[in-house]
């Protein structure tokens, strides 16, 4: 068909929908891998590379938009032998527009809370947009045998896939390097875990990804009754549950004992590991 109506969009169209299908089986893969069980080599399963499919969505992504753009740069040169038939440009980009359009709606409700199905997402949505700019060129070269809409409309489309992908790369390469994830808040969680009762002071505090969807806390937390160990620790745990903390190691400290970084191992205090897996 793309041959026929003589269209880099259409033939274009193709080479996306198969790069779709592999962006949504990425995800599926990173989905499977992040239920992984641990074993005793990888003591927190596979979760960790639902980060790494992630990160190379959004490459895949930016390389699609560096194909989108090298393709308009070719059109604008060859405007004279550009004849575009826009009716059929039109239908067949259409029916696209219908099945990226579902699929990413379907993506959209889940995506919120992985950044693989983001990634997906993003895919069809960019499918969604070539497909749209295909059909609105198609429909004014048909009125008015403008050819030069064909690539302005790509280059448009390009601008706005790059944009979106820009967040999908970023936060992909914050969770490789274990940063703090989006939409949790470090002094916030520290200041809860200070609020729970019994808790005199938290230090060391660390937080990261375990995959795409759960984060792990280290601390160390100072209380003033030891013999209130295990319920603080349990009431500390449910706080950060709720805060999207689902795995949590907490070493307790009494009072008096508490560490500098300085002269740890001066003070023989009282610590006990908690540990929730």
């Amino acid at each position: 068909m793309g041959f026929f109506s003589n269209s880099l969009g259409l033939i274009s169209d193709a080479g996306h929908n198969l790069g779709d299908v592999f962006s949504l089986l990425l995800a599926m893969i990173a989905f499977k891998l992040s239920m992984s069980h641990s074993t005793r080599r990888y003591t927190y399963g596979y979760k960790k590379s639902s980060v790494l499919i992630s990160l190379l969505n959004a490459i895949i992504l930016l390389v699609a938009v560096g194909a989108i753009i090298i393709e308009s740069i070719h059109k604008f040169s060859n405007l004279d032998t550009l004849s575009v038939n826009g009716a059929a440009v039109s239908w067949t980009a259409g029916v696209g527009i219908l099945v990226n359009g579902l699929t990413a709606w379907l993506l959209s409700r889940n995506s919120k809370h992985d950044i693989n199905t983001r990634g997906a997402f993003l895919h069809m949505l960019a499918d969604t947009l070539v497909s749209v700019g295909v059909v609105i060129s198609g429909i004014i070269i048909s009125l008015t045998g403008w050819n030069v809409i064909d690539p302005i409309v790509s280059l448009i489309i390009a601008a706005v896939i790059l944009v979106s992908t820009w967040e999908l790369l970023s936060e992909s390469l914050r969770l490789s390097i274990d940063a703090v994830p989006e939409g949790i808040d470090p002094d916030q969680v520290k200041e809860a875990i200070c609020e729970c009762e019994g808790v005199s002071s938290v230090h060391h505090v660390h937080i990261w990804p375990i995959s795409t969807t759960e984060n792990a806390l280290t601390a160390h937390v100072v209380i003033n009754d030891v013999s209130r160990m295990h319920q603080i620790g349990e009431a500390i745990k449910e706080e950060l549950t709720h805060r999207g903390i689902s795995h949590s190691t907490l070493e307790m400290e009494s009072e008096g004992s508490e560490c500098d970084e300085q002269e740890c191992g001066e003070h023989h205090h009282h610590h006990h590991d908690h540990d929730d897996d």
